[in-house]
């Protein structure tokens, strides 16, 4: 087996820190904005002595990098260093379908050339580089194998998640949960067009405060839900503050809405939130490990179905209910997302985005509801969906996969 197999192996067969995952940053994109900004930034660093550096653009990030300012956040990042942004559209021999070029020059003579790969939640993996050495510190690779350790040892998915990473993953995820909650906050607070000229109004606001004239508690659940959802999904669009990946910035609003919705209205404690946050953690990672988290990769199944997932998976945890049944509310959510396609309208994070994060949290709270039923029946792991979102993604048209080539990106007007 090549080098190049073994590591990418052992990429689909090891699971980073939930560190990895949930991360802090700004949007619109953690690949096309987060990830290229981090990966300037190491290539600044590296090379001080750069005084003009040309960065090209290929598959994903060449025909949705305006819309999602691939371009701004990488020229600002590397000034007062003189930089070029060439977008290629033609290339398809691609490893990955977010993959830029570094060209580093100094003296007028080419001093380095580097490939990135953009992957998805703000990670990078920069061509060539041994993926044995990132720090992959779960040993179980399935949800089966992580049940099966954890009914033996009579623990919960959060005390696997402590077991594996310390005691400190708390303070982190603390940071974490801080984060959502003040997205949510600046969301409904703020009022305005998003950036773009879709001339997008934002809308968390009007949801927040304007009570149904005969509101039931239903109603009430899907409007502040919804408002919550709203709210950072359109602090994402905005670029107006920190946002968390969960797993992505584009679906960054399902997992906060939910969680804030249920523990308004349950009086959860904050600990009772982080081990939410940490189960929801393993199932998003678990997609990110053995498959794939990134729009440009696998549809916006891979980000809204996944944070869908993640959702339920937490409530679920929330709710105290057993392996069985987190596994059936994970496995539901991501299940009936599969073939949602990613087609932003003029490459910008709104238009179907922010709507979608609302729907997902809503559909998030009903997979928790059947999973509380039908969980003894089901026939589909977790593990097999995963597995079938992977290769229903790998199957849809690149037009669908965050190109802005096909459906409401192409007929929208």
């Amino acid at each position: 087996m090549s080098a190049h197999l073994q590591n990418e192996q052992l990429c689909r067969t090891s699971m980073e820190s939930l560190k990895e995952l949930y991360k802090i940053g700004v949007g619109p994109s953690s690949s096309h904005t987060m990830g290229p900004e981090r990966a300037a930034k190491i290539v600044k660093a590296r090379y001080p002595q750069a005084d003009r550096i040309v960065v090209t653009l290929y598959g994903s990030l060449a025909k949705t990098g305006k819309g999602h300012r691939t371009d701004y956040i990488i020229e600002k990042t590397l000034a007062p260093v003189q930089t070029e942004i060439l977008f290629d559209l033609e290339r398809t021999d691609l490893p990955h379908p977010n993959t830029l070029r570094f060209s580093v020059y100094s003296g007028g003579s080419l001093v380095d050339d580097l490939t990135v790969l953009s992957v998805g939640g703000g990670e990078i993996r920069f061509a060539g580089e041994d993926l044995s050495a990132k720090a992959r510190i779960y040993p179980l690779h399935t949800f089966a194998e992580i049940a099966a350790h954890c009914r033996d040892r009579g623990i919960r998915l959060w005390q696997y998640v402590q077991e594996v990473e310390g005691e400190e993953i708390w303070a982190y995820l603390r940071e974490i949960w801080h984060c959502m909650k003040q997205a949510i906050f600046d969301g409904i607070s703020a009022e305005g067009e998003l950036f773009g000229g879709l001339h997008v109004q934002r809308k968390a606001r009007q949801l927040y405060s304007q009570r149904h004239m005969d509101e039931s508690s239903e109603t009430r659940e899907n409007r502040l839900v919804c408002a919550y959802a709203f709210a950072v999904s359109e602090q994402n669009a905005a670029c107006a503050g920190k946002i968390v990946t969960a797993p992505t910035c584009g679906s960054s609003g399902v997992l906060p809405a939910v969680l804030k919705y249920t523990q308004d209205r349950r009086k959860f404690s904050d600990e009772d939130i982080l081990h939410a946050l940490a189960t929801g953690g393993i199932i998003g990672n678990l997609i990110k490990t053995n498959a794939s988290i990134s729009g440009a990769e696998a549809g916006c199944q891979a980000e809204i179905g996944s944070a869908c997932a993640m959702a339920a998976a937490a409530l679920a945890e929330l709710y105290e209910m057993d392996l069985d049944q987190i596994e059936y509310a994970a496995e539901v959510a991501i299940e009936h997302h599969l073939g949602l396609t990613c087609d932003p309208v003029k490459g910008l994070v709104q238009i179907p985005c922010i709507e979608r994060n609302a729907v997902a949290a809503m559909r998030a709270i009903n997979a928790v509801n059947l999973a509380n039923f039908l969980a003894g029946s089901r026939k589909i792991s977790f593990d097999l969906v995963i597995k079938t979102m992977y290769e229903t993604g790998k199957d849809l048209s690149c037009r669908y996969r965050e190109t802005s080539e096909g459906g409401l990106a192409k007929l929208y007007n």
